[in-house]
């Protein structure tokens, strides 16, 4: 017997979707390849002793302003779980929540998200006494306010002034508006299913997800934004004001992105091979080199001696109460 029309659509989905995975790792593997390369031809062309002559020569002032700027981004982002503790009712105090999120956000910028924001996370919120549901409901709100506020923030650099490309590139000005209306139109669209839909709740794996309300979702977006804008501030200093804000902010967004794709623990290699390669013909790469090596220090460096600090401490109150439960 002949199929029916309905069995015939019912096994095209599954063909269709066979060739993705291959097609994910595929173009994973070439982004991977390109970045490599992008590392190595770069790597090899930097004069390195005048990186380290202009780091030398590096003025403290616009150091300390950066440090005040990553305090700043370090307490905004500490606020992130608090928008979690909102949403999930739970009865950890403001200032241990906040303690946590700084933990988990500086091992993640130099450790990768899944040991950093997921890990970390984990345990010391169950050593705090939260169960697995509540943590994953706080993680998926924090990840969403970074992300859509990155998209956010991209979209309007993108869309109103993107960056001076170099001229042999084959992306252009137009290509990053483009973009920047599409990341628009996603932040406006996920502004919209918190807003409208009648559907408030959902099932995944087992866990119940329950969409923002409007005004957390307005939270997230602008307190993720404001601090991808916070963390382009602090490269402007370093960069001491030589080059337009909105191009520095521009090339922060391109290389997080990079540096997610390709899985590299803090973006080792990325960030700064990104910077040389769209800057490099608006400032000298020895003096590029020496603010972004500035920047490693300021803002992933030195809060994650601070964080590894506060995490041994909080392992040695977890094991005190334990003992005194005993």
């Amino acid at each position: 017997m002949a199929p029916s029309s309905s069995q015939t659509l019912a096994r095209v989905p599954l063909r269709s979707r066979a060739w993705w995975p291959w097609f994910r790792r595929g173009a994973t593997t070439v982004f991977f390849a390109l970045v490599a390369w992008l590392l190595v031809s770069q790597a090899r062309t930097i004069a390195w002793s005048e990186v380290l002559s202009s780091l030398e020569d590096y003025p403290l002032t616009a150091a300390w302003g950066a440090v005040a700027l990553a305090v700043c981004s370090f307490t905004l982002y500490s606020c992130f779980d608090l928008l979690g503790r909102h949403y999930t009712r739970h009865a950890l105090r403001a200032s241990t929540v906040m303690l946590v999120t700084f933990t988990s956000y500086a091992f993640n910028l130099n450790l990768g998200s899944l040991v950093g924001g997921v890990a970390f996370r984990f345990r010391l919120y169950s050593r705090l006494g939260l169960r697995p549901g509540a943590i994953t409901r706080i993680m998926s709100i924090s990840m969403l306010a970074n992300w859509m506020g990155y998209v956010l923030l991209a979209g309007l650099v993108f869309s109103l002034h993107p960056p001076m490309l170099p001229p042999d590139w084959p992306v252009t000005a137009g290509h990053l508006r483009l973009a920047g209306v599409m990341l628009l139109a996603a932040a406006a669209g996920y502004l919209a299913i918190c807003s409208f839909t009648r559907r408030r709740h959902y099932e995944l794996r087992g866990h119940t997800i329950e969409l923002p309300s409007p005004r957390l979702a307005v939270l997230q977006l602008l307190m993720g934004a404001g601090n991808w804008l916070t963390m382009s501030g602090i490269l402007y200093i370093l960069l001491q004001h030589r080059i337009e804000f909105s191009a520095v902010a521009s090339v922060l967004l391109l290389a997080a992105v990079a540096g997610v794709i390709t899985h590299i623990p803090g973006g080792l290699g990325v960030l700064e091979a990104v910077f040389v390669a769209l800057l490099s013909h608006l400032m000298p790469q020895a003096e590029l080199l020496a603010a972004l090596v500035a920047y490693r220090v300021i803002y992933y460096l030195a809060p994650l001696g601070v964080a590894t600090a506060a995490y041994l401490a909080m392992e040695a109150r977890s094991r005190q109460l334990r003992q005194q439960r005993r």
